[in-house]
């Protein structure tokens, strides 16, 4: 797949028909270059593989935070999966639905939760009891009851 989306053209890689060497000079190395449409494309794969069940498939932030890649995705009907405040920020920045975000990761602080409460995220991973009763009190405190899944980890000694 990868030869394709980078394929060599007259003695050069090519990102979407522009010859690598070109960035570099252009740019300088180390450069890192992405193809829109390799990214797009693979989150279109994701969706027809699935679309019986009209899934939301989310793209890891963490897994880079380019506000253009985070944008393609979501203007092509990706959600977000974030960890973060700040990752919540990006996400909703760049045009993720918020219908279309799960916040996961541990360590969520209160206020992280509020916004991502008053936000309208599709849900919250939960990965503990005092997670599940902080997020409890947070929503009650906004009125609003909080959407989740639980994560369980099985056989793993905490």
């Amino acid at each position: 797949m990868l030869k394709d989306l980078f394929p060599a053209r007259d003695g050069a890689l090519h990102c979407e028909d522009v010859p690598l060497e070109d960035l570099a000079a252009k740019f300088g190395t180390p450069l890192y270059v992405y193809s829109r449409a390799g990214i797009v494309g693979m989150l279109s794969a994701y969706q027809n593989a699935f679309r019986k069940w009209d899934p939301v498939v989310a793209y890891a932030v963490k897994a880079n935070p380019s506000l253009e890649i985070i944008r393609s995705l979501a203007a092509s009907g990706g959600g977000a999966d974030i960890v973060s405040g700040g990752e919540l920020h990006r996400a909703l920045k760049a045009g993720v639905d918020p219908s279309k975000i799960v916040f996961a990761g541990v360590g969520k602080s209160a206020s992280e939760m509020e916004e991502a409460l008053s936000a309208g995220i599709l849900l919250f991973n939960v990965e503990s009891v005092p997670e599940l009763e902080l997020l409890n009190e947070v929503a009650g405190r906004l009125g609003r009851v909080a959407p989740i899944a639980i994560r369980v980890n099985p056989d793993v000694d905490p």
